[in-house]
């Protein structure tokens, strides 16, 4: 087997879920899975949550709920875009709770309910800014009294979504929030009873008490990575997430010589080079290299250089004396030195979901 992993500390995962409900109650927790749980692997993350007391989890798609319901979960499960009219069938079947914002959405959600005999609890999503998906504000009145006059629905839940909770200092969110709290009055004035309001991901959930309604919806923070740039949160959180690799050569190369595709790098001294089998094909970016990337092997920080390939990189060594099977650090810590996620993103000019949700799933994931 090749030797490059991701080890998964489900430890990690129960302590930030613990310290995220603490700093939040008494609103309800939810925990985001979607994309495989950020590339964590869904099915281990959600039980390690569901056991460090997660209230609902949240996914994207139907099929990701589903596969939560076939593992045996039975909490809450939202999912967060509406699905297609075809899906509603399956939502039900697996006692889902879907996002609706369109009338197609709702009544394909009211007879998927009805053909069953049952009555679905669906929650109403309202773009207060976000300008993606969700009903108008100005409808957000006539959505939910649509809901709550088909006898196979339940208006359990409504909410929204901020653009810029991850910049602590902008208005905007505060913005949204008001636009929010007016539809929660005219629901109010209207006789409109609504059991779930929620706003907030993980950094509305740390930064902005009054964004926490009856429920927080905690994503990048239950992986223990920070909710916003530069800034430490309030709370404790641990990196669920590290990604190592072994040196599998070594070259020693003579100063002007180049490497890799395109021959993009030359060395500027003698210097050793070390190939690590891993790739764009896992979810490196075939830069990273030319944009300040590094590993650690032996204790020391070592830029990549040349182009990544698909299954191999190339690392500058200098005159330390790598050897084959030596661990690789992409993220993580040795002996000491740590590389993360958002030292990743900073590299690439990106933010560190992308670069944990990036990691292809031909890398083996194994469970802490």
């Amino acid at each position: 087997m090749r030797p490059t992993w991701a080890d998964i500390d489900l430890n990690a995962i129960e302590h930030n879920v613990n310290e995220l409900r603490e700093l939040v109650s008494p609103a309800l927790f939810c925990a985001v899975v979607k994309a495989d749980a950020y590339g964590h692997g869904a099915i281990p993350v959600a039980r390690a949550a569901v056991e460090a007391g997660a209230d609902w989890l949240a996914v994207a798609l139907v099929e990701e709920g589903k596969e939560l319901r076939e593992a045996g979960l039975e909490i809450p499960i939202l999912v967060l875009s509406e699905p297609r009219p075809s899906e509603m069938v399956e939502v039900v079947d697996c006692g889902l709770v879907p996002t609706v914002y369109s009338g197609a959405g709702i009544s394909a959600a009211s007879a998927a309910a009805s053909a069953t005999n049952m009555v679905l609890d669906v929650h109403l999503k309202v773009d207060t800014g976000m300008r993606r998906v969700g009903v108008e504000p100005s409808f957000a009145v006539a959505s939910a009294q649509s809901i709550i006059e088909r006898p196979s629905l339940s208006l359990d839940g409504i909410w929204t979504h901020c653009a810029v909770a991850d910049e602590q200092n902008n208005p905007f969110s505060n913005h949204q929030l008001q636009i929010f709290d007016k539809v929660l009055t005219e629901y109010e004035e209207a006789g409109i009873s609504v059991r779930v309001r929620h706003a907030a991901n993980s950094a509305l959930s740390v930064n902005n008490p009054e964004g926490r309604y009856d429920m927080v919806r905690c994503g990048i923070a239950t992986y223990g990575i920070p909710p916003y740039r530069n800034e430490f949160p309030p709370i404790p959180l641990k990196p669920a997430m590290s990604l190592r690799s072994e040196v599998s050569f070594v070259k020693d190369i003579e100063k002007g010589q180049r490497v890799s595709y395109g021959l993009t790098w030359k060395a500027s001294v003698d210097t050793r080079i070390a190939t690590v089998p891993m790739g764009y094909a896992d979810g490196l970016r075939r830069n990273s290299g030319h944009l300040g990337g590094q590993v650690i092997i032996q204790g020391e920080k070592l830029p990549i250089v040349g182009n990544i390939t698909m299954d191999q990189f190339l690392v500058d060594c200098g005159e330390s004396n790598v050897q084959p099977g030596d661990e690789v650090v992409l993220i993580g810590s040795q002996n000491g030195r740590k590389i993360t996620a958002e030292d990743w993103a900073e590299y690439l000019g990106t933010i560190p979901y992308e670069i944990i949700c990036g990691i292809e799933s031909r890398i083996p994931r194994r469970y802490l």
